[in-house]
C-alpha cells in the first residue's frame, strides 16, 4: 500500500487558500476569511512566502506570476472558480448561497473569474509588499514545518 503524499507544509485534514499577498483584492479576501471562518478551518498562505512557493511548485503552478487563487485541501488543489467555489461551499449561511453559480459551466466561470483576477490591479491596487499578518492572526497562516516541528 503506497502512502498518500502531501504537498509540503500541508497535512491531510489541511484547508488552505493560497493569495497573492500584495493584491488589495487579496488581502480583503483575507480579511474575508478570517472574520466568517469562524470554526478557523481554513488557513492562509501568501504566494509569494516559502511556503506558498513550495505548494505551487508541488502542484506545478507558477513561482514568478500569479493569476489565481489557489486552493488546496489535503493533497487535491482546485484554483480560479472551483477554488472560491470549494471555499465558499464550507460557509454558513448567507454565503454558501453564492453556491449556487457551480451550476454555470466551467468556461463560463472562469471566463469571469479570469475578467477580475487579470485586472486586480488596475481594479482594486496593489500593495509594494506583502501585507504581514497581525498577531492575533498568525495561527490563521501557514507556518513552515521545519521551523515550527508541527
Amino acid at each position: 500500500m503506497t502512502a498518500i503524499k502531501y504537498p509540503p507544509n500541508v497535512k491531510a485534514d489541511d484547508c488552505i487558500i493560497l493569495f497573492d499577498g500584495v493584491c488589495k483584492l487579496c488581502s480583503i479576501w483575507s480579511q474575508f476569511i478570517i472574520k466568517y471562518d469562524t470554526p478557523q478551518r481554513f488557513k492562509l498562505c501568501s504566494v509569494q512566502s516559502p511556503e506558498g512557493q513550495s505548494i505551487l511548485k508541488y502542484f506545478d503552478m507558477p513561482t514568478d506570476h500569479f493569476d489565481t487563487m489557489l486552493y488546496v485541501e489535503g493533497n487535491q488543489c482546485f484554483y480560479k472558480s472551483d477554488a472560491f467555489l470549494n471555499v465558499i461551499r464550507k460557509f454558513s449561511y448567507p454565503w454558501r448561497l453564492l453556491y449556487v453559480f457551480k451550476i454555470l459551466p466551467k468556461v463560463i466561470r472562469n471566463w469571469f473569474y479570469d475578467r477580475i483576477a487579470l485586472n486586480r490591479y488596475s481594479l482594486f491596487g496593489k500593495y509594494d509588499t506583502c501585507v504581514v499578518p497581525s498577531k492575533e492572526n498568525e495561527n490563521r497562516f501557514v507556518k513552515n514545518k521545519s521551523k515550527n516541528n508541527s
